[in-house]
């Protein structure tokens, strides 16, 4: 590791190495009950014992995710290239848009069950409404926040209105649209993991309400490890993606202007 990665990877390492180095030691100073609160030594124990059934239900897990953001993403990106364009729309979708924001996922997930049965989709339903909000409001704000001069100039240059947003206002839109999607795709998982609760017989979600019922307080640690990791990942590779992404954009952006 180079020593600027390690500048920034560094000391969350060594704060979550001495959080456990800390715990390890109080749950031996005090003799606490394993069933209340486990060590970091019992919680890995049963992760190695437990890793068959992890991996399928992580596998499970893992794969609603993706959908689920994917489809978050798409919609999220098709409702806000739709009401850019036109001002009075948008004013009167933006406020549903925040309500949809507000209906409990809990009390959602039910309905969507009467709805839709007891598959896949209204678990999708759930997280592509959970993933879309961040995605919409954070493209369109990154398009209003287009350069005037530049588009002032586009527009006496006779671009169309389809050159101006491909050319010069969803490129600009970028850097947004991916803190938009960085958001999306942390909550994907934790919106998966609760649609799993209320209604599947796999999942890390559907494990969680196995291992709650019968007090293993050591497999809702590992569970609860998993669900960081995942969202940790789905953020590193979006993250990932925009580096890529913005890096082009720039350098296509400077062979245009030399």
């Amino acid at each position: 590791m180079s020593r600027r990665r390690w500048s920034q990877a560094g000391p969350p390492i060594v704060a979550v190495l001495l959080l456990l180095i800390v715990w390890q030691l109080a749950v031996l100073m005090f003799e606490v009950e394993k069933w209340m609160l486990p060590s970091p030594i019992d919680i890995v124990t049963e992760a190695i014992h437990s890793a068959p059934s992890l991996l399928k239900h992580t596998w499970a897990t893992l794969e609603l995710t993706l959908i689920g953001f994917g489809c978050g993403a798409a919609v999220g990106l098709v409702v806000a290239m739709l009401l850019h364009p036109i001002p009075l729309v948008k004013r009167a979708i933006y406020p549903l848009i925040i309500l949809s924001q507000n209906v409990p996922t809990i009390a959602l997930l039910p309905l969507l069950m009467i709805w839709f049965g007891f598959g896949l989709m209204p678990k999708i339903v759930v997280i592509t409404l959970v993933c879309f909000f961040p995605i919409t409001i954070a493209l369109m704000d990154g398009l209003m926040q287009t350069d005037r001069t530049m588009l002032h100039y586009m527009r006496m240059a006779g671009a169309t209105r389809a050159q101006l947003f491909w050319k010069l206002e969803l490129p600009h839109a970028m850097p947004a649209l991916f803190s938009g999607l960085k958001i999306a795709a942390t909550y994907s998982v934790m919106s998966a993991i609760v649609a799993e609760w209320l209604g599947t017989d796999k999942g890390i979600g559907y494990y969680m309400v196995l291992q709650k019922a019968a007090f293993r307080t050591d497999r809702m640690f590992v569970a609860i490890a998993i669900v960081v990791l995942m969202s940790i990942t789905m953020f590193s590779i979006v993250q990932a993606i925009e580096r890529r992404v913005v890096h082009w954009q720039a350098a296509r952006s400077h062979q245009r202007n030399k």
